[in-house]
């Protein structure tokens, strides 16, 4: 069984004995070694690497003349062991990132697309930029990039001279900063097609992720693409401390779709800080509010997964007219506004507080030796 500990099941990229994969092992007194190995699904097209590994490993002891394999099939219960106990080891074996550890990561999912999550994060780093923090905007929807557009960026992304790093466009906003980096600034158009598949698009997020310097941030938000893909669960893995926002509109359709991209983090371990609703709903001139989708999603899922609603968005107009002209709502005056503004001021308060590093031991040896040098 020890040895089986050295065979590594290829997809969840741990070993079969951890994974609950390896049932058992028998030797007879001629040497024959029988090992009884259960796959997640009889199919599995892995069958025949693990089979090989098991006789290669096992094989090779001395005393050895000979390897049975005996084959079955996990059970539902075994089966989400399995996979709970891949993520959690994928997650602690996080690859090394060009983002500061002091860096409070953010992705802003849904379980849909439409719902106004792109929006919702450009509009939410605005609003901690005009507080004065530096916020790193990660448009991870590779297929579907809108961010350039709402913050009126554009041109191609640099290097750095000498490295193999890139180097993300810059946007101040007030006191604050915007670091951006998008799939818009390595196409020719914007209406070009990014016409990849699962293993590019994670490879695309992951380049974004390793080999871009950039350098000192408070926060990072990732705009993800919708639903739960490729995408979410490798930022999942490279990024284990990431914590998501949620987005929802008030229908009932949208609040149990986006349900499932809460799902995906709990399975993920991520913490799911909070949901937004989005386009609430419309007051007319006459101050009369209409829910034009309905009412109550936001509150529901966040009661459902257990969750702060952290704030509505109302439906305006200037928010899609900011999108399209590259200068976000939260920058003026109005309702959305100051709904983005209040949620911006919450995450800081409350759901996703900056990291404090006033009392760190670093930065008390450099004020003592501040105060020490002059004396």
């Amino acid at each position: 069984m020890a040895l089986l500990r050295g065979v590594i099941d290829p997809e969840l990229g741990s070993d079969i004995v951890d994974l609950g994969m390896a049932k058992g092992a028998t030797v007879d007194g001629d040497g024959v070694v029988g090992v009884t190995v259960a796959l997640t699904t009889a199919g599995c097209p892995l069958r025949a690497q693990i089979q090989k590994d098991v006789r290669a490993r096992v094989g090779a002891a001395p005393g050895v003349s000979r390897v049975d394999i005996h084959w079955t099939e996990m059970d539902q219960e075994e089966r989400s062991s399995a996979m709970a106990k891949a993520r959690w080891n994928a997650r602690e074996q996080a690859p090394a990132t060009e983002i500061p550890p002091t860096t409070r990561v953010v992705t802003v999912a849904s379980g849909k697309g439409g719902v106004g999550k792109s929006s919702v994060t450009v509009n939410l780093a605005v609003a901690l930029a005009g507080q004065g923090f530096t916020v790193g905007v990660m448009d991870a929807d590779i297929g579907g990039f809108s961010v350039p557009r709402m913050l009126g960026l554009g041109g191609r992304l640099a290097g750095v001279e000498g490295e193999r790093k890139i180097v993300p466009h810059e946007k101040p906003v007030g006191p604050g900063m915007l670091k951006v980096v998008s799939m818009r600034f390595l196409v020719d158009e914007e209406d070009s097609a990014v016409m990849w598949r699962g293993f590019m698009l994670n490879r695309a997020v992951q380049h974004f992720v390793e080999d871009v310097r950039w350098g000192p941030m408070d926060y990072l938000l990732i705009d993800m693409p919708p639903g739960t893909g490729d995408v979410q669960m490798g930022l999942a893995r490279m990024l284990p401390r990431a914590e998501m926002i949620i987005v929802t509109t008030p229908a009932v359709g949208a609040q149990k779709v986006a349900a499932r991209a809460a799902d995906l983090a709990r399975k993920s371990y991520l913490r799911i800080a909070g949901v937004i609703e989005n386009m609430t709903s419309f007051t007319c001139a006459h101050g009369e509010a209409y829910p034009l989708f309905g009412s109550g999603g936001g509150e529901a899922l966040a009661r459902d997964i257990g969750s702060p609603l952290l704030g509505q968005i109302p439906i305006e107009v200037a928010v899609n007219a900011g999108g399209d002209e590259g200068v976000p709502v939260a920058l003026g005056e109005g309702p959305a506004a100051d709904a983005f503004r209040a949620i911006a001021e919450r995450l800081v308060s409350d759901a996703i507080p900056p990291v404090d590093m006033a009392g760190c031991s670093a930065r008390l040896l450099d004020s003592v030796e501040a105060a020490l040098g002059p004396k």
